[in-house]
Order: C-alpha cells, then structure tokens, then sequence
C-alpha cells in the first residue's frame, strides 16, 4: 500500500481539519519505515525534517536524561519539523519492532505552496495548538 492509512492521519491534529480528499493527498507523501527493537528513530539536537505517525509498536522519548511517556500506535512526533525543520527536542528510540510512516519536509512543502486550502487549514490547526500551550 503506497501512503499512510488515511485513519491514522485523521487523528493527528495537524491534520483534522482536512476533509478526505486533502487527507488522501498528504497520505499519498507518507513512506512506510521500520525500526528494529533498540533502533534510534531520532535524536534530540538533531536537524529534523520528518513527521512520523506509529502504526505499530512502542518507542520511547527522552529529553535529556528524562523519560517521557512512550509512543504507541496511533501517536505522532516531529510535525514541527514539517515547517520549521528545526532541531529535534527528544530522542525517541524503537522500544520494539516500529512500523511508522513518515513525511519529510521537502515532500510536504510543495503540497502545502500549490494548496492554499490545506495550507489555511495546517495554519489553523497550529493556531490551536499555539493557544493551548499558551493556556498552560
């Protein structure tokens, strides 16, 4: 299957405000990639330039020599890394065998230039989540 399960998408919020043929546009970006039990999927300082959603499996962050609580399916990271390809603020490591897809910064960017629609939407969603770390 070419592309992310457009199911998994949806429930990214940088995503939900995208109706199913936008969603079925940005999954066609995403790559499928594995990562064996141990393997670091990225590391904090790192430059980044890539957002994954986990299929399958658990991984665990750690910013600095603090745990975070694991990412399992279903879960997300680096969509900042979409935009601003700015540095990684965590190491996330494969705790088991990861099935991810992920979407580099330079298959986005050129869906987002040639679609003002999904561009407005992806400015919207960053809004909210801008006022809600705001709010905390």
């Amino acid at each position: 299957m070419a592309g992310a399960p457009i199911e998994l998408l949806q429930r990214v919020p940088l995503f939900s405000e995208l109706d199913q043929g936008e969603l079925e546009q940005v999954a066609r970006l995403f790559k499928e990639r594995r990562f064996a039990q141990g393997e670091t999927v990225v590391m904090e300082g790192s430059g980044g330039a890539a957002f994954f959603v986990i299929a399958a499996g658990e991984a665990t962050v750690a910013v600095g020599t603090a745990q975070r609580p694991p990412l399992r399916a279903g879960d997300y990271f680096g969509e900042i890394a979409l935009i601003d390809e700015g540095r990684r603020s965590a190491t996330v490591t494969a705790a088991s065998d990861l099935l991810c897809y992920g979407l580099t910064f330079w298959e986005f960017r050129p869906l987002v230039e040639g679609n003002g629609v999904i561009a407005w939407k992806l400015l919207q969603s960053l809004a909210k989540k801008l006022r809600a770390a705001q709010a905390d």
